[in-house]
């Protein structure tokens, strides 16, 4: 992804992330706290089977739209 999209998106993912904080549930392996943003990056790396940064521009608009949709969806 060119360095403009991705800037974009992770702009995007911290306002996800924003939104999460405090609100993911507990887990044993995170007893401080989950981080929300990693969260974000972990469902866009689990639904396009790579990092925000290695998606090709091409699936730019589908990530912007899966964040939409985790953003109405919360996990």
């Amino acid at each position: 992804m060119n360095p403009y999209n991705k800037k974009i998106i992770w702009r995007m993912i911290q306002q996800k992330g924003d939104s999460l904080k405090d609100k993911l549930k507990f887990h044993p392996h995170h007893p401080k706290g989950r981080n929300s943003y990693a969260h974000v990056a972990l469902c866009i790396k689990t639904k396009f089977n790579a990092s925000y940064k290695d998606i090709p521009d091409i699936k730019f608009n589908d990530v912007i739209n899966f964040i939409e949709f985790l953003k109405k969806n919360p996990s």
